[in-house]
């Protein structure tokens, strides 16, 4: 069923696009030749806006060829004007040009295009943004605006950006879930599959040219993620001629560095990229306290935990890519990267374990010390080919992308385990888990416009994954103090996920005065895995049907009003499902739960915005998520737990499970006001009240409220100079089983920019009045309470310099085509 479903989306595009447009009276056409006012020579690839004379309505357009001819069609009868522009030019606008059955084929002769006053061989272009863009179906967080995250990564950009909440271990939540489907440039990326935490903090801040937020998904995303989508969009230019980037930052905690290269010329262009980071070995101060009961043995025991680690990080990312213009409707599109990235972690911590009988008489004590060491590292290729048809028709589109990418990981622990008095170890072990992970996507996407207010988008996709993972485990025999392979805890694992969708959208007017986009996406998920110590383990196959439609009306005063609507889906992970046990801490260890089922997610939002003439935003969302089989994490304590030939005792175990329902509702409310010219102050507050009907622990469902609020100050000093001061405060988050600990930090930054704004010199500061963020877990199990310190450092300080390099040659310059511009874009040259 499946199948017929894919192939029969894919036969209905492709007949689709060549299906016999039905006939119009539009048969007019303009055409001429746009010239140089002084040299005459001709100017190529200029754009021309066609535009109703009575309405200022855009109705078609086009661009110059290379002898500065142009030629629009299919023109209707009627009087329009034509806009020209192109960089270095001033616009010029003719009026009055009537198309009728006596004049239907119009050649306006040359036109000739006045170069603007002043003339540069050499400049920079620049166009200012505002640093939040509120659109339809999304928001869009500009970071090249943003001061104070330029010398750090991706997660401290994040932290800026509405409705996203991330905690000091770089953990990511949007409107309170962590269920995020991640894009890079709009595109699913295998290196998300393992940590997103450490791949965000591989990716440097400079990077970044703007973050997408999508809380509320359309038919043609994929279905991933309860909480939405985050896509991250990385800077690459399109300007004609040779330029580039480079910047390096150094700090006390965090370094990174960047270079980004580019070469557009005429139909073709090609750019190239570096960049990489590391974070310095620092040291985090743990406190553990637990105390259990067991109601078998009427016995209760404590322990307590305490001790240093020591973490260090570091990675890269590089890539190719191309951008091809076959011919003015067909382009072609290519990229392929190599990414790496990586952590260790090296420990030593102090127990006292203590067991007592019901009368509190102590049965046992010990005293013992562990080591621990973990490390962790991936590397992976990607490689994606795209390719774009545009018709004659507006929005009238086919594109065809491929997507493949090979990771490659491995990680690695090492734990012992010895008497403090007499000085002897006792216990130890040490695994190794190499693995590779293959994802293929395949995408067919086609648009279809019917008349002027109505959009059709349909389009189909195969997403295939593929897993190998094997782990390797070795206890410690310590009378013969050697290590032994252990046939029972290591494990081989083949994991493969295959994925089929169709989707169908449209978006139109209703009334004539609201905007409606809605759609229905299908997905078929098909998972298998294979355990070697345990088999196949049934998964079974499901269809998912997922609605999702968005109203919108404009008012006056630049103000709107949206209510949309989403159903989103959770599937467990390899991970999730692994069974595999990690006892790189032998009292709490992690596996994952061969049983899970997906988590189902309902969202529906309201939300305002309005911008007024000063420059002044607010953007406030009413929102309400719904969660059926909500994927935790979940921790049990055993008295004695096996894990193959091994024999746990006092342990806490913590795995992936359905927790139940969960439902929360909330309120997030961004404003950006420009109290003058040079002063801005931004501001955003997210809150929501969670309820966990809590199926893991029957009878003890859970509700509380958590907030997060954030400010952003700026001042301009001159034209060059500038300041920023950003706070952030997250309150304790609620789960099945406690609270997470709530944390503050805060950032001052400077940048200036000299050489003609070609190059910029920036400092900032992180939690500079405090070495430690300290971070306090309390959870609570059926026979068990657990309370856990970490003290993090986090302070720190950096420098960044950044520099752009490159000469545009702008006669040569090619403007995208985009007939639905009303005005010529804006060229600010600085």
């Amino acid at each position: 069923m499946l199948k017929n479903i894919f192939f029969f989306l894919l036969s209905f595009i492709v007949l689709s696009t060549n299906a016999q447009q039905p006939k119009s009276n539009a048969s007019g056409t303009i055409s001429g030749r746009i010239v140089d006012s002084l040299s005459a020579k001709p100017v190529e690839y200029a754009t021309i806006s066609l535009i109703k004379q009575d309405n200022n309505k855009v109705v078609n357009g086009g661009t110059t060829d290379d002898k500065g001819f142009f030629k629009i069609t299919e023109v209707a009868e009627g009087t329009y004007k034509i806009l020209v522009y192109f960089i270095g030019y001033q616009t010029k606008e003719q009026n009055n040009i009537a198309i009728d059955k006596s004049n239907s084929n119009l050649d306006l002769g040359d036109i000739k295009l006045g170069g603007k006053q002043t003339t540069l061989k050499e400049v920079t272009v620049t166009s200012e943004k505002s640093i939040i863009e509120n659109k339809i179906d999304k928001l869009v967080y500009n970071a090249e605006q943003d001061v104070t995250s330029q010398t750090g990564v991706a997660t401290d950009v994040l932290k800026k950006v509405p409705q996203v909440s991330i905690d000091v271990d770089g953990n990511v939540e949007l409107q309170g879930s962590s269920s995020i489907r991640f894009l890079i440039n709009g595109k699913p990326s295998v290196i998300f599959g393992n940590n997103i935490a450490e791949v965000l903090q591989s990716i440097p801040a400079s990077q970044i040219k703007s973050i997408e937020v999508i809380t509320s998904p359309g038919a043609k995303y994929d279905a991933s993620g309860t909480g939405g989508i985050i896509n991250i969009i990385l800077k690459k230019s399109t300007a004609e001629g040779i330029n580039g980037s480079v910047s390096l930052s150094a700090g006390t905690r965090l370094e990174n560095g960047s270079l980004n290269l580019n070469a557009h010329h005429k139909h073709f262009g090609a750019n190239a990229f570096i960049n990489g980071n590391a974070q310095l070995p620092s040291t985090t101060i743990n406190t553990q306290h637990r105390t259990s009961q067991d109601s078998f043995l009427l016995q209760s025991s404590q322990l307590n935990q305490n001790g240093t680690s020591d973490f260090s990080r570091q990675g890269f990312q590089s890539g190719i890519g191309f951008d091809w213009d076959i011919t003015p409707k067909n382009n072609l599109s290519g990229s392929f990267g190599f990414d790496y990235f990586g952590n260790a972690n090296d420990g030593a911590f102090n127990r006292n374990s203590v067991s007592k009988d019901s009368s509190s008489t102590i049965i046992s004590e010990i005293d013992d010390r562990t080591t621990t060491s973990t490390e962790f590292h991936e590397q992976s290729y990607e490689w994606e080919l795209n390719y774009k048809r545009k018709f004659k028709a507006e929005d009238h589109e086919l594109e065809i992308s491929y997507l493949t990418s090979l990771g490659n990981n491995y990680s690695h622990y090492n734990q012992s385990q010895k008497y403090i008095s007499p000085d002897s170890v006792y216990s130890g072990s040490y695994g190794n888990n190499p693995g590779t992970e293959n994802e293929t996507n395949f995408t067919i996407d086609y648009t279809l416009p019917f008349g002027e207010d109505v959009l059709l988008e349909t389009g189909a996709k195969a997403e295939l994954i593929q897993i190998i993972s094997n782990a390797d485990v070795w206890l410690l025999n310590p009378v013969q103090n050697d290590y032994t392979y252990s046939t029972t805890q290591s494990l081989s694992l083949n994991y493969k996920s295959n994925v089929y969708a169709g989707y169908l959208s449209m978006k139109f007017k209703m009334f004539n005065w609201l905007d409606v986009k809605t759609g229905l996406r299908y997905e078929q998920t098909e998972q298998n895995a294979f355990f070697s110590n345990s088999g196949n383990v049934y998964l079974k196959p499901y269809g998912s049907y997922v609605p999702s439609g968005i109203i919108s009306h404009s008012f006056k005063k630049n103000q709107t009003l949206k209510l949309s609507y989403s159903y989103r889906i959770e599937r467990p992970e390899y991970r999730d499902l692994n069974p595999f046990v990690n006892a790189s801490d032998p009292k709490n260890l992690t596996t994952g739960t061969t049983g899970l089922r997906p988590e189902l997610g309902e969202k529906v939002e309201v939300t305002y915005g309005k911008t007024t003439q000063r420059g002044t935003v607010l953007n406030a969302t009413l929102f309400y998520r719904g969660n059926k089989d909500d994927i935790q994490s979940f921790t049990r304590y055993y008295s004695s737990y096996a894990a193959g030939d091994s024999i746990y005792t006092n342990v806490a175990v913590t795995t992936r499970e359905n927790v139940g329902r969960e439902n929360n509702f909330g309120l997030n409310i961004f404003t950006s006001i420009p109290f003058t010219s040079k002063i801005n102050f931004r501001t955003n507050i997210s809150c929501f009240q969670r309820y966990i009907i809590n199926g893991a622990l029957p009878g003890k469902n859970v509700q509380g409220f958590n907030y997060r609020i954030n400010a952003n100050a700026s001042y301009e000093i001159s034209n060059s100079f500038i300041v920023e001061l950003f706070g952030n405060f997250n309150s304790p988050r609620i789960n099945a089983q406690g609270t997470m600990p709530a944390f503050t930090t805060y950032n001052f930054a400077l940048r200036k920019q000299f050489l003609r704004k070609k190059a910029s010199f920036a400092l900032t500061a992180t939690n500079f009045f405090g070495k430690y963020v300290k971070q306090e877990t309390k959870l609570a199990g059926e026979n068990f309470t657990l309370d856990n310190i970490r003290e993090l450092p986090y302070n720190s300080f950096g420098i960044n310099f950044t520099y752009k390099f490159g000469k545009l040659e702008f006669k040569k310059e090619k403007e995208p085509e985009d007939i639905n511009l009303t005005h010529p874009p804006v060229d600010n040259q600085k």
